[in-house]
């Protein structure tokens, strides 16, 4: 560090000392849909919805909106972060593992915190930090080399630090912390290394570990006998251990219901994700849900969305809780799945009480009465759908309680062909652990792929992005906003009916939530892959979002 840049970084933060004013309680944190001047969570509410209260943008003046400031990044790579902001000042992390405190009105920087992450550390899948948690005075950062952090907001200076896995054999922390009461919850990444998954919760002040749930359990624990014994004189390649490096990994932050103390996960793929001989059985709990006890950690209840998974359907989205489906009095959690299916449970019981695609589906033909899938797998060479990269992803949807629909980024028309004799993945610690791949279907000889060069021979042959509205109750579309190339874009909702949203053409766009009329689109240069946010600093709503390596801030016109 410079003088120079030491004498800044000093006088910043003895600005931001007088502007850091009330500390962020969890009691803040369970009404934050009583504060729309913030973004307090990473999902904006304990709910997950995205959905912001604020009015000041509507669709008859999101037209005028009007870039106010942008931060630039200093290190290429998918940027894929959500901000905070609290009390006027964004809080935010930037690849590799750094945290900046910005001005939420003009951008300026108050402090950068730079964590080195080791060296030799094994991640799959990008160099990705999705956000931070915060409690009091305190933020919270998981990292690649699966450190849990804390440090001052004030100050920008770490308090704790706390090792919570080990990144040789695969291990990290990619999603953005879960505060709850005195507790951070975190889920370890690596499922393509072989690693066994698990989310855990640490003490706030100390970040010593309170609890740990494993996401694959061990011979005699609930869900073991998913992990069935091999075959005898079996001619496959049947691991006997398999449930040791069964994956399981945790991508996206969680969800938590304040009246049931549950928090809800989901949980990514099986190792290894394409070869089923070497792991007979359901594989719980990868591909699922789990909804745990807050306070210790225990299992109440799950359901497992895409059984022996064979086609990397992780389960990551995000959970969005919902009250009174259907006007049945029964409290929900909603999940659009990477498997090209929509689902409400019931969040108290786990009870399946819908199952509907929303994209293109042919692994699986219907479900039972206990939603267990029926599957279907396809032939040799014929596609599958959805795709390998699924119906939707790791991208947040939202849902609006003004209209009543949940919204998702969908990859539609899209499929990938599977082999129906995956080769043997002989596990290694810290070597990838995946077995044999799939291949994108293109429909059209020739036609270009998904894969994107600088010159734009796009066409939507291969598959194609949309904005889909749907009605929580039946599952039913209620409309569609098309885009020519794929999207990995979050979803914004706000209380005056707009939507906006990105996706990998640059855009940033604002549309109506009741129809999906196009209002406002404006080019931002780059592909979109995070989600945006709303606040208000004094009486001005302010918009952001990231692309490429910039992020952008929007307001009205004065």
């Amino acid at each position: 560090m410079t003088r120079g840049f030491a004498l800044v970084l000093v006088s910043a933060v003895c600005l931001l000392s007088q502007l850091v004013h009330g500390q962020v309680t969890s009691q803040r944190l369970a009404a934050a849909a009583n504060e729309p001047q913030n973004w307090l969570t990473y999902s904006g509410n304990y709910y997950s919805t995205r959905y912001s209260p604020l009015t000041e943008i509507t669709p008859a003046n999101v037209k005028n909106l009007k870039l106010r400031w942008a931060y630039q990044a200093p290190v290429a790579g998918n940027w894929q972060t959500t901000p905070l902001v609290v009390d006027g000042i964004m809080y935010l992390t930037q690849r590799l593992n750094d945290v900046v405190a910005l001005d939420a009105v003009t951008g300026r920087a108050f402090w950068i915190y730079r964590y080195l992450p080791a060296a030799d550390r094994i991640v799959c899948c990008g160099a990705n930090n999705r956000g931070l948690g915060i409690l009091g005075n305190t933020l919270f950062m998981g990292t690649l080399d699966a450190q849990l952090i804390a440090i001052d907001r004030t100050t920008g200076r770490p308090l704790w630090q706390t090792a919570v896995a080990n990144t040789k054999s695969g291990y990290s922390i990619t999603h953005a912390p879960l505060v709850v009461k005195d507790k951070v919850i975190v889920g370890v990444g690596g499922g393509e290394y072989g690693i066994r998954g698990f989310i855990a919760a640490y003490d706030a002040n100390t970040g010593k570990e309170a609890w740990r749930f494993y996401t694959i359990p061990a011979p005699g624990e609930p869900g073991a006998e998913t992990w069935e014994r091999c075959p005898p004189n079996t001619r496959t390649a049947c691991d006997p251990d398999a449930w040791k490096h069964g994956g399981g990994s945790i991508w996206m932050t969680g969800s938590y219901d304040a009246q049931l103390n549950l928090t809800y996960w989901g949980i990514g793929n099986v190792g290894p994700d394409y070869n089923g001989a070497q792991r007979p059985g359901d594989n719980l709990y990868t591909a699922s849900i789990v909804a745990l006890d807050m306070d210790t950690g225990k299992l109440r209840w799950h359901y497992q969305f895409t059984p022996h998974d064979l086609y990397d359907y992780d389960s990551v989205q995000v959970p969005v809780l919902i009250d009174n489906w259907a006007n049945t009095r029964i409290n929900v959690v909603a999940w659009a799945n990477r498997n090209g299916n929509f689902y409400i449970l019931d969040r108290a019981t786990g009870r399946f009480l819908l199952g509907k695609p929303f994209v293109k589906v042919n692994w699986m033909s219907e479900f039972d009465e206990r939603g267990r899938p029926m599957q279907t797998p396809q032939p040799p060479g014929e596609p599958t759908y959805p795709g390998n990269q699924g119906g939707t992803n790791w991208y947040s949807p939202s849902y609006s309680t003004r209209t009543g629909l949940f919204y998702v980024s969908a990859w539609e028309d899209y499929a990938s062909i599977y082999s129906l004799s995956p080769v043997q993945a002989p596990y290694k610690e810290g070597v990838n652990f995946v077995g044999t791949g799939p291949r994108n279907f293109g429909p059209v000889p020739g036609a270009p792929g998904l894969a994107r060069a600088p010159i734009n021979t796009w066409t939507e042959t291969a598959g194609h992005g949309a904005v889909v509205a749907l009605d929580p109750k039946t599952g039913d579309r209620k409309w569609t906003f098309a885009m020519t190339d794929v999207t990995d874009s979050g979803i914004l909702t706000t209380a005056s009916d707009v939507l906006f949203t990105g996706g990998r053409e640059g855009y940033f766009q604002a549309l109506d939530a009741r129809t999906g009329a196009l209002l406002w689109k404006v080019n931002l240069g780059a592909a979109i892959n995070s989600g945006p946010i709303s606040y208000r600093v004094g009486d001005r709503q302010y918009v952001s979002i990231v692309s490429g390596l910039s992020l952008s801030v929007f307001a009205l016109d004065d």
